[in-house]
């Protein structure tokens, strides 16, 4: 058996949810630097990680809950976010550390039916632990430990 998408649990801070969709990507701006057009070597630059998340009103209340206890959406800390999968003799656990939550499509609204309604919570990644896959961290002591 192979890990699919519907093998992943998702932790948001304390709580798991059932996303319908959830995204991770990583922009890594190192980049190589050449003498005389001839790559020779490279230079480190600046990381981020964004993503998303959609979730049915179910879920949603869930974030909501929590919104709640902080007075406000935009009073909500940033959390850390955990996706697992496990599927046989596979196992992938990806942490995203100080995940910072956003709103967009609160509503998409069709009169037809047919599909039940999603709310996506798109998230920037603000923690210097920044990413784990599978324990590992993707950035380098060195490049972390003087962070305050």
């Amino acid at each position: 058996m192979r890990i699919s998408g519907k093998s992943f649990d998702v932790s948001l801070g304390d709580f798991m949810v059932h996303v319908e969709k959830a995204s991770l990507d990583i922009t890594d701006n190192r980049s190589p630097v050449y003498n005389r057009g001839v790559p020779n070597g490279y230079v480190d630059g600046d990381v981020s990680a964004t993503g998303e998340i959609e979730l049915d009103a179910a879920n949603f209340k869930l974030v909501l809950d929590a919104a709640s206890q902080a007075g406000s959406f935009r009073g909500l800390e940033p959390f850390d976010m955990v996706y697992f999968a496990k599927a046989g003799e596979e196992e992938l656990r990806v942490e995203a550390f100080g995940c910072l939550i956003k709103i967009t499509n609160l509503l998409d609204i069709d009169s037809k039916g047919g599909e039940k309604s999603l709310i996506k919570l798109p998230y920037d990644v603000t923690s210097p632990d920044f990413i784990k896959i599978n324990g590992l961290s993707y950035l380098r002591p060195d490049e972390t430990e003087n962070l305050v």
